[in-house]
């Protein structure tokens, strides 16, 4: 991507322009969890357990069709994810609160980044209630509730009984009502509201829930297909069109899935595929069609499938009955719904300006009781609310604003010097959204040009392993767009972010090593944890059944297998928010030392992509050689394409080596040199310690200080060392004892490799190939200017050459001691007498620039 943003740049087909980011600070914590979370949190994953269980169960009692089961699974799974998504933006609120509190104290406002509002769970309850709340409305436990009360695989006990005759049946239709309209009239006459919440909430439902793409119909990832409260009263009804199928008990799922594509998307798409479809044929219905029989004295011609037992309806429906009791009584200890909640707890409606989508919210009076309120107010319709609150914040009435999606686009909340609240932006991100655009534009409300000051941007995010899925998504995109804006894949504000993008090639081989270790399949590459208590793999194992990641044989529930999608990594981290806590972090801790296992393995082989190689920016000395220059025509004009010859000085001299050593300070800083001896050779290094890095070996120990690490040879090293490694591999000694030691691989590392300095022969240099291993002076050959033109070229050259099949184009920018700045394409040393007679063979004019 870098190379093809470059070369469209150079030829003028390309502009790409950002906002400069200076000034701009952009930070990460990572929020600690509560031991009172971390128990509702455990508590929460055996509920889901318990209900995978039971789903299994049940769609096994009232023997389920294929079809019915995939999409029962989708529904399970998708509401799995939201619930746990929601857990995790919970555990985040307290330390959000405290964080907008210090900076408003400090003279800043604060942006509150959020993109669900869980509006649909609030009037869903709030119509079970009758219109009245006694506290605030848990979102998560309205997600559970709702996939158990339409997607749980046990019938309606009144329609079986209905169906199988055990009742008699009622020819009067029934209509549909609500806790808004009046049970008592089959007219279908609505009571009057008897408050503007119960107006909000039907006027709502009548929409459809068609809200901004963050009122849960954003809120909710997949589209419920449609499992009506209300029953018909005759078999004709129950079969009139296709979508009574889905009305039925016994298939009213609809498709769902681990994808990392935005969910919400879905909702939209088949709403639209539904006005074009046309009305295809009627399918078979089991029930409906013994119905139908019996109604009609059994003289149907289709087979006549008998329905499940009676007593396994029976059993279907009492664990349906006891998955809603226990989350009846576990309910209370769930978390409230995250906006309404943030609201509350700075200041109320009055001193936050809330930017969403949704019509109304659930808040606290001054008696201590809570209620549903609309967010119109008297002279300000909903239409333009949110322009009227943006409008009080920029005017310095309110100095905490909260966004969701519905105001990510079309807003400036930046310190506009042309606004009276001109006070720092303090931008938090409470939830990230699905899509890495999104993302983008939810940053750039605070971002803009014209501004006073520069935002800081602050990303929460838990203590969970699980949650570095939402941030991956993210990092991912983000580094996307940086190669393509600026060619550098690092070059965008989510820099930070790098660290939690798995979803590549090395983390998928990781995670497939990982999961196949655990299994038995293969032998692990990383030794399970020594500390932990108990069977780490036996306990991973039964946790992954638990997730769906790991499958049980029907016929023989001890029988384990790999479920057929494992190595997909959004999948996988989508359901390790199903493990408990300390399980759950520990599992993506294993996953975390193998994907680094792998990584280093393949640097070691030469065939790791590490993007854009600095050169020039951290001590290297570059100096130039030479530069061959070709001229060459193609379909827009003339392309120039450069060839130079740079050699980089990374070796550290004794003398410099020395002159460090006499600024230390600490006991544990200065020389060391290996206990092992290599060839009658032992290793010297300089040890400083890195006052900014520690790593923490234990929640109950102390953080272990990490040291910086110079060698003679490669200079200054970027990978910090703990002590307690720094003494297993060396000896602590005085300047005097490691000078010959320095001194000696130093001189050596200007011609020979460290193959043949430490073992006394190389593989490469017997087979006549250059070999840089260890070398403290390198030589580069870049390939900069207009690539793309002679790509084929480069690439004919490359395969000829042994292993070319395999060799990488590796992407380098170097600044030179002259100052001279060149980003091209690293050409290995044995290409590049070919490629310049391939080149010089093409042009139509050529010459060398020697330095």
């Amino acid at each position: 991507m870098e190379i093809v943003a470059m070369d469209m740049k150079l030829r003028g087909t390309y502009i790409a322009r950002q906002l400069s980011f200076s000034g701009v600070t952009f930070r990460i914590d990572e929020i600690p969890l509560s031991k009172d979370f971390i128990r509702i949190y455990d508590e929460s994953v055996k509920l889901w357990v318990d209900a995978r269980e039971k789903f299994q169960q049940s769609v096994v009692l009232i023997d389920g069709e294929p079809r019915m089961k995939k999409s029962m699974w989708g529904q399970f799974w998708s509401a799995h994810q939201r619930f746990f998504k929601y857990m995790c933006i919970a555990s985040k609120v307290d330390y959000a609160v405290r964080v907008a509190r210090e900076a408003v104290k400090d003279g800043k406002c604060v942006v509150i980044g959020l993109q669900s509002t869980g509006e649909a769970r609030t009037l869903e309850q709030l119509e079970e209630a009758g219109g009245e709340l006694n506290d605030f409305v848990s979102t998560a436990k309205g997600v559970f509730q709702s996939l158990v009360e339409k997607h749980f695989p046990a019938p309606d006990r009144k329609r079986i009984h209905r169906l199988l005759g055990l009742e008699p049946i009622i020819s009067t239709p029934v209509v549909e009502t609500s806790h808004f309209e009046s049970p008592s009239t089959s007219s279908g006459i609505k009571r009057k509201p008897e408050r503007k919440a119960r107006q909000g909430s039907k006027r709502y439902r009548e929409d459809k829930l068609s809200d901004e793409s963050e009122s849960e119909g954003q809120d909710s990832d997949f589209v419920v297909s449609g499992s009506s409260s209300s029953e018909d009263s005759n078999f004709e009804s129950l079969e009139e069109s296709d979508s009574e199928d889905r009305d039925s008990e016994f298939n009213p799922f609809g498709e769902g899935s681990d994808s990392d594509d935005d969910p919400w998307l879905s909702r939209k798409s088949k709403k639209g595929k539904a006005l074009k479809t046309k009305k295809k044929k009627k399918k078979n219905n089991v029930w409906t069609s013994k119905a139908k029989n019996k109604f009609n004295g059994g003289n149907h011609s289709e087979p006549n499938v008998p329905p499940p037992p009676k007593d396994a309806i029976e059993r279907a429906c009492a664990m349906k009955e006891e998955l809603l009791a226990r989350l009846e009584s576990f309910g209370a200890e769930l978390p409230p719904n995250t906006l309404d909640q943030l609201i509350d707890e700075l200041g109320g409606p009055d001193n936050v300006a809330e930017m969403t989508g949704r019509k109304g919210r659930v808040v606290s009076t001054e008696d201590g009781s809570v209620q549903y309120e609309s967010r119109c107010e008297s002279d300000v319709p909903l239409e333009i609310l949110n322009l009227t609150e943006k409008q009080r914040f920029m005017d310095d009435e309110k100095h905490i604003a909260i966004i969701s999606e519905a105001a990510s686009s079309g807003i400036s909340l930046q310190s506009d010097r042309r606004a009276k609240n001109q006070r720092r932006r303090v931008h938090i991100t409470l939830e990230l959204p699905w899509s890495a655009d999104r993302a983008i534009q939810q940053f750039g409300r605070t971002h803009r040009s014209n501004q006073v000051n520069a935002p800081e941007y602050l990303f929460l995010i838990s203590d969970l392993a699980g949650e570095r899925r939402f941030a991956s998504i993210v990092a991912k995109r983000l580094e996307s767009l940086g190669a393509l804006t600026h060619g550098d894949r690092r070059a965008t504000e989510s820099r930070d972010l790098s660290q939690f993008n798995i979803d590549n090639k090395y983390g998928r081989a990781a995670l497939e090593t990982v999961l196949k270790s655990i299994m038995g399949i293969e032998i692990p590459i990383i030794k399970p944890p020594s500390d932990y208590n108990g069977d780490f793999f036996e306990d991973i194992r039964e946790a992954l059944v638990g997730v769906g990641l790991i499958t049980q044989d029907e016929r023989c529930p001890t029988l384990l297998s790999l479920d057929k999608d494992y190595n997909n990594m959004n999948k996988f981290l989508n359901r390790i928010l199903g493990i408990k806590v300390e399980l759950q972090n520990r599992l993506f801790k294993y996953f975390s030392d193998t994907l680094s296992s792998i990584i280093s393995q393949a640097k070691k082989a030469g065939r790791f992509d590490m993007g854009i190689l600095d050169l020039g920016t951290s001590g290297d000395q570059v100096k130039r050689f030479k530069c061959d220059t070709f001229l060459i025509k193609h379909a827009t004009g003339t392309a120039k394409i450069d060839l130079h010859t740079v050699s980089v000085e990374r070796g550290m001299a004794w003398n410099q080596a020395s002159e460090i050593w006499a600024e230390l300070t600490g006991t544990d800083e200065g020389f060391y040199v290996s206990h092992l001896a290599r060839n009658e050779k032992y290793t010297a290094i300089l040890a400083v310690s890195n006052a900014t890095a520690s790593r923490k070996k234990d929640k109950k120990e102390k953080s272990e200080k990490l040291y910086s690490i110079y060698r003679p040879n490669t200079g200054l090293q970027m990978r910090l060392e703990p002590l307690a490694e720094l003494r297993k591999k060396y000896r602590k000694v005085t300047p005097d004892e490691a000078e010959p030691h320095w001194q000696s691989q130093f001189d050596s590392a200007s011609l020979t490799c460290s193959h043949v300095y430490w073992r006394g022969s190389c593989r490469r240099v017997t087979l006549g190939l250059p070999c840089d291993m260890g070398l403290r002076r390198r030589m580069y050959h870049i390939l900069s200017g207009s690539v793309l033109s002679v790509w084929t070229k480069v690439e004919s050259v490359l395969s000829s050459m042994p292993n070319g099949h395999t060799a990488k184009m590796q992407v380098i920018r170097v600044r030179t001691e002259d100052g001279l700045r060149i980003v091209g394409s690293v050409i290995p040393l044995n290409c590049y007498a070919p490629l310049v007679n391939v080149l010089a063979q093409n042009c139509t004019k050529t010459y060398t620039e020697a330095f």
